[in-house]
């Protein structure tokens, strides 16, 4: 029978090094005695580490705060906390006709930001890896941050990625996105790129900071052009062998459904198909949402077929996946929650399992919002053995 391994001295300061960051990383300040009691470590464990970690540039100390009625007697608390300019990461929203780069600091707060198109879905990798590289440099000069200084990059693309990062390239949509990013980026910058599926990265963004927040067992649904599921189950993401766990192609033998169309792509089959709002102009979710919610006959009526639709489609993934909680995100999150009632009340129809349904608050920011967090994750994980880069 195989056995732990021993505690050795080393891997006994690395433990409590990542307990005492934990800490620190979640509070604005902490004091050596709040560091003992939330760890379990003595006061010179703590402060050990503390200076080691002061030493590595992951904390600072801060000054005692000044306070002439109520003079101390005696030797002040010593106060530390997390060095949230450390580094930089970068989050990034890879898809057919455009890219987002979203800089963060070390607690995840957004400090710049910067998109760009490309020319077409089918172009040469190194024009896409092009134009991706253009909207971090731009997004990092909005931020004010150096290149040197970005500690990993999260990548969300719209194709399935394996746990190991690669590409599954069994569709030729998919192949679009197998362009080498993570070398390249590696080559330009040396960067770290941690390569994810985008919907599996919207499911981390809106666990961390949407509707989801502390849900374990999570869908989340990009819901615009194409119909894509991230899933979170006991609060860990699943991939199956190709990363293809959350891919929505069986949509298409699920009676009342029939393909994996999104709801902005279905606006505009049916109102093209002479369903839609009776007013000139290009249909569109908002458009038709909001004229529906005017009474425009045409419209509510779309409405009701896109509610009972995506019901059907909420109740298959209930079925097979029996969650807590289906969120419906993306860019047509703002609009969607119209859709909410309907699939409310139709989902005990379709299934024994009905989730709770909710629209996503983070819009076509979701995708960004995972990324940065799946790069916070990385630099967390990897804390001690990352170098910080020197002040800028």
């Amino acid at each position: 029978m195989p056995h732990a391994a021993a505690a050795t001295p080393q891997l006994l300061r690395r433990v409590n090094a990542q307990a005492v960051l934990r800490h620190i990383r979640g509070a604005d300040v902490a004091t050596g005695t709040e560091l003992m009691a939330l760890t379990g470590l003595t006061r010179a464990s703590v402060i050990a580490v503390c200076e080691d970690l002061i030493g590595r540039g992951w904390i600072v100390e801060q000054d005692q705060p000044a306070d002439p009625a109520s003079p101390r007697k005696g030797r002040p608390a010593r106060r530390f906390a997390f060095n949230r300019g450390a580094g930089f990461v970068l989050g990034l929203d890879i898809g057919a006709a455009t890219t987002t780069a979203a800089v963060a600091d070390l607690r995840g707060t957004v400090i710049g930001r910067s998109s760009g198109s490309f020319r077409a879905a089918d172009i040469p990798a190194q024009e896409r890896i092009g134009v991706v590289d253009l909207a971090c440099r731009e997004a990092l000069d909005a931020a004010g941050a150096d290149p040197g200084r970005v500690l990993a990059v999260g990548a969300g693309i719209a194709a399935p990625v394996d746990r190991d990062g690669n590409v599954l390239v069994t569709q030729r949509f998919w192949s679009l996105f197998d362009v080498g990013l993570r070398s390249a980026l590696k080559e330009l910058h040396g960067w770290t790129v941690l390569l994810e599926n985008d919907a599996n990265l919207a499911a981390l963004g809106e666990r961390w900071r949407g509707s989801g927040v502390g849900v374990d067992d999570l869908v989340v649904l990009l819901a615009g052009e194409r119909l894509g599921a991230g899933v979170m189950e006991s609060g860990r993401l699943l991939h199956g062998r190709g990363g293809a766990a959350g891919e929505m192609g069986y949509l298409d033998m699920v009676e009342g459904v029939g393909s994996s169309d999104g709801i902005a792509a279905l606006v505009r089959q049916w109102s093209a198909a002479g369903g839609g709002p009776s007013a000139g102009g290009p249909a569109s979710a908002p458009r038709v949402f909001a004229d529906a919610a005017a009474g425009d006959p045409a419209a509510l009526a779309i409405l009701d077929r896109i509610s009972e639709r995506m019901a059907r489609v909420i109740a298959s993934i209930a079925s097979l996946i029996n969650p807590e909680q289906v969120v419906i995100g993306g860019a047509v999150a703002e609009s969607a929650g119209a859709l909410l009632p309907g699939i409310t009340a139709l989902l005990p129809r379709f299934t024994a399992t009905p989730p709770r349904v909710t629209v996503s608050p983070l819009g076509d920011a979701i995708v960004t919002a995972g990324a940065v967090r799946h790069a916070l994750d990385y630099v967390e994980a990897n804390a001690l053995e990352l170098a910080l880069p020197g002040p800028a």
